[in-house]
C-alpha cells in the first residue's frame, strides 16, 4: 500500500501571480514618496518624526526605516543636528535628474523595441496621451502633470525591467517635485500632446532611431522649459 503524503491542495490558476505583501516600512515609504511627489511636502521641508508618526498612525521604528529608504533614494537629506529634509532642487540637481531620466527612458525604449513590443506599448502610450488630451484646457494643472508623467511611467514599465522601473520611480518623483515647484512648464496643451503622440507613433512603427531622437529632444526641451521657469532653487 502506497503511503499518502499531505494533500497538495488544488492546482494554482494559470496566469495569476502571487500577491506581493508589502512590509509596513515599504507602505510608509510609498505614502511619503507620494506626498513628496505631489507637493504636499515641497523641497526643503523638514519632516519631523514624531508628527509624522502621529499623522500616519505608525510607530517610529518602521517610520525610521521608511525614511532611511527615501534618504538612500536621495529624496530626503539629513542635516547634522537638524533632522531630515525633503531634498532641494538646485539647478545642478535638476540637470542631473533629466540626464538620468533620459538614460533610463532611452534604455527602456530600446528594450521595448528589441523585444518586439512596439505595438502593444504604443497602444498603452496612446491611451496615456488620450488622458492628457482630456486635460488640454488646463496644461498647468496637477492632473496634467500626473498624466504627463504617467506616459513616461508606461514606457519604462513596458520594458519589463524591475531595475529600470525602480530607478525610474525615484526620478519621476523628483520630476514631479520639480514640475509642481515650477507650476508647470507648458503654456499650452497642444505642444505637449504633439510631442508625446509623435513618440508613441515612432514606437508603433518600430523605428528605434526616430523614437530615440524624439525622446531625447523631448527631454532636452523639458529641461530648457524648467530652466526658463526660473523657480527651481
Amino acid at each position: 500500500m502506497t503511503a499518502l503524503g499531505p494533500d497538495p491542495g488544488p492546482e494554482p490558476v494559470v496566469g495569476l501571480e502571487p500577491v506581493v505583501r508589502e512590509s509596513t516600512p515599504a507602505l510608509i515609504a510609498r505614502t511619503l514618496r507620494r506626498a513628496i511627489s505631489d507637493g504636499t511636502f515641497p523641497p526643503g521641508t523638514q519632516l519631523g518624526e514624531a508628527a509624522l508618526a502621529r499623522s500616519l498612525g505608525v510607530s517610529r521604528g518602521p517610520l525610521r526605516e521608511a525614511m532611511q529608504r527615501l534618504t538612500q533614494e536621495g529624496l530626503l537629506v539629513s542635516h547634522r543636528n537638524r533632522g531630515l529634509f525633503v531634498a532641494d532642487l538646485s539647478a545642478e540637481a535638476v540637470e542631473d535628474m533629466y540626464l538620468l531620466r533620459t538614460t533610463v527612458e532611452t534604455a527602456a525604449l530600446d528594450r521595448v523595441l528589441d523585444l518586439g513590443l512596439g505595438v502593444v506599448t504604443a497602444d498603452a502610450l496612446d491611451a496615456a496621451v488620450d488622458a492628457m488630451a482630456s486635460l488640454a484646457d488646463e496644461p498647468r494643472s496637477e492632473a496634467m502633470v500626473a498624466a504627463d508623467l504617467d506616459f513616461h511611467h508606461v514606457l519604462v514599465e513596458a520594458a519589463r525591467s524591475p531595475r529600470l522601473s525602480r530607478v525610474h520611480e525615484t526620478v519621476l518623483v523628483e520630476t514631479s517635485m520639480c514640475l509642481h515647484a515650477m507650476r508647470g512648464t507648458y503654456s499650452d496643451g497642444a505642444s505637449r500632446l504633439i510631442e508625446h503622440r509623435a513618440i508613441a507613433d515612432a514606437v508603433r512603427a518600430g523605428d528605434p532611431d526616430r523614437a530615440r531622437v524624439l525622446l531625447v529632444d523631448h527631454m532636452r526641451d523639458g529641461l530648457v522649459r524648467v530652466r526658463e521657469g526660473g523657480e527651481a532653487r
